[in-house]
């Protein structure tokens, strides 16, 4: 009887290193530079940049050594908190497999989209499509619903058929889908006061000021 010679099992790679072929990755990695911090096991955080990421992995660079195995805990701005164990150290940094629920990985998907396109689409003060209706002393108060389903109070400083900016402390990741008031809308920026959305659908201008109460 003629023997098969079984192929060495490959262990995953993560998409990292000489020998992580392109063809082998699960989530197709994108390059994509943010600053942020991560917290160690031992709840010391420090300083890092991300380097590239997918719903799967990410590689972080610091002068940090950290252990293989070890939960870390990292948030950047503009895309939030990611969490996941070491896989492997590099000159400079590690990478990490995500661990997430299917949701966090959906939205984790959406945000490196919106993350890897926003250079096209520009600031949005700098491509709206309608004219702006600004709020006397930007007093109009609402409420402003994030997908973790909390929903805080707002202040709409200014409006229009598009979008909306937004008085708040908060800070949501840009790209994360909100709603304000009875309208849905994802956050297109950061500023001074607050936050920029833009609604998923352009809704009627007579409609659009008793939507967001």
């Amino acid at each position: 009887m003629e023997s098969v010679a079984k192929r060495p099992t490959e262990r995953p790679t993560f998409g990292f290193g000489p020998n992580a072929a392109a063809d082998r990755r699960r989530h197709r990695r994108v390059p994509i530079t943010l600053l942020g911090r991560f917290m160690r096991a031992n709840k010391q955080e420090f300083s890092c940049k991300l380097v590239d990421i997918s719903v799967g992995g990410a590689a972080i660079h610091t002068p940090v050594e950290v252990d293989i195995g070890e939960r870390i805990l990292a948030t950047f701005d503009n895309l939030g908190a990611i969490e996941g164990h070491v896989v492997r150290t590099f000159a400079g940094g590690f990478a990490i497999e995500l661990q997430a629920t299917q949701y966090k990985r959906d939205k984790l998907a959406a945000q490196i989209t919106w993350l890897m396109n926003r250079h096209e689409l520009g600031d949005a003060a700098e491509v709206r499509r309608h004219e702006r209706i600004a709020i006397a002393n930007s007093k109009k108060e609402t409420t402003l619903k994030l997908d973790e389903g909390v929903s805080i109070p707002v202040n709409i400083i200014d409006f229009s058929m598009s979008g909306a900016s937004i008085a708040t402390n908060a800070r949501p990741p840009i790209g994360q889908l909100v709603q304000v008031g009875k309208i849905k809308a994802r956050v297109v920026r950061h500023h001074n006061d607050g936050i920029g959305v833009e609604f998923l659908s352009v809704q009627a201008q007579e409609a659009v000021q008793a939507d967001l109460a």
